[in-house]
């Protein structure tokens, strides 16, 4: 007997298959990357090597030129003490929030992996995850106590609302991955931008940048492969709500993990025309924060959360840009 034809039905199953194939296969690859390829903190930094030590006076943490705080006249006229501990409170700082965001991250991947069923793909990888997360947080801390700096990380009222994030995958597992990107994808961003143009002088900072890259372009891939599973097969409506918040979220993470800390401004008392022109009137970082959501905002044209309406809001978030080729509407 002849084979029955195949109907447009049979051709949608057939492609449901095998996107549903791909995917898995990618987990799959990501997951074996994660046995294949991982770092121990106490084991793979020679934290106690000469070269490693990390001193508050050391002039390798003083900001390069190239900086735009370390290039301003005010930085400049500071002793060299200064300008290392102003630059070592800067990176010490930065690890902190990495380190609190990643405590947020690796609860709310576990509040996700509680409900998946049995024999689900993304198990074992939102376990690799969350191991590699908690090695980095060891990472980071190390390297805040090792400063001796009184680093607090996110302020206070931030650090508070922020408790909220853990509990995003019982709502909404698509906005949860949204704030993955949102917190990983604007560090990523700067830190390849800082290796690629050699502004890292010491040996301790570069290594633990360099592992936390390798392992967070894993993280990265992972969200956005869910995303572009999920997003589709949502109602449009939620796929609307999806589109208005997400610029919400991305503008809001890409200030907190780039900002300066008030801390640092406070201890240091960097006068409020320093902070103005280097940082909260400045163009040049204006850009660097868009920039440095690129990537997500892409991915959110792709999945159609980028109509009219989500535009606006990326405007009003400050981190549109218009895509390359195309005119800004």
């Amino acid at each position: 007997m002849r084979p029955a034809p195949n109907t447009t039905a049979d051709r949608e199953s057939d492609q449901t298959v095998a996107e549903k194939r791909a995917y898995e296969a990618v987990i799959e690859r990501l997951s074996k990357a994660s046995v294949d390829k991982h770092w121990e903190p106490y084991a793979d930094i020679p934290w106690d090597d000469e070269d490693f030590l990390v001193r508050q006076d050391d002039p390798r943490w003083e900001l390069p030129g190239v900086d735009k705080l370390g290039g301003h006249p005010w930085y400049r006229a500071q002793t060299p003490e200064i300008r290392a501990r102003i630059g070592l409170w800067r990176v010490a700082t930065a690890m902190k929030i990495g380190l609190q965001f990643e405590n947020l991250l690796k609860r709310g991947l576990l509040n996700y992996a509680y409900r998946l069923p049995n024999g689900s793909p993304e198990f074992r990888y939102v376990y690799h995850e969350t191991i590699e997360e908690g090695h980095h947080g060891m990472m980071f801390q190390e390297f805040v106590n090792r400063t001796k700096f009184p680093i607090n990380g996110m302020p206070g009222p931030l650090s508070l609302l922020a408790q909220i994030t853990p509990w995003i995958p019982l709502i909404s597992t698509e906005l949860f991955f949204v704030f993955v990107l949102g917190g990983e994808d604007p560090i990523d961003h700067v830190q390849r931008k800082t290796l690629r143009e050699g502004q890292i002088r010491h040996p301790l900072e570069e290594t633990i940048m360099r592992i936390h890259i390798a392992e967070e372009a894993r993280h990265i891939s992972f969200a956005r492969h869910y995303l572009r599973r999920r997003v589709p097969r949502m109602p449009r409506h939620r796929r609307f709500a999806l589109g208005i918040v997400s610029p919400v979220v991305l503008g809001i993470m890409a200030r907190i993990m780039l900002s300066p800390p008030g801390s640092m401004i406070k201890r240091f008392r960097i006068p409020e025309h320093v902070v103005r022109e280097v940082y909260t009137g400045n163009p040049e970082t204006a850009q660097q924060i868009r920039d440095s959501v690129g990537k997500t905002r892409e991915l959110c044209a792709e999945l159609g959360m980028m109509n009219p309406v989500q535009r606006r809001v990326w405007k009003a978030m400050g981190i549109w840009a218009a895509p390359a080729g195309k005119a800004a509407r």
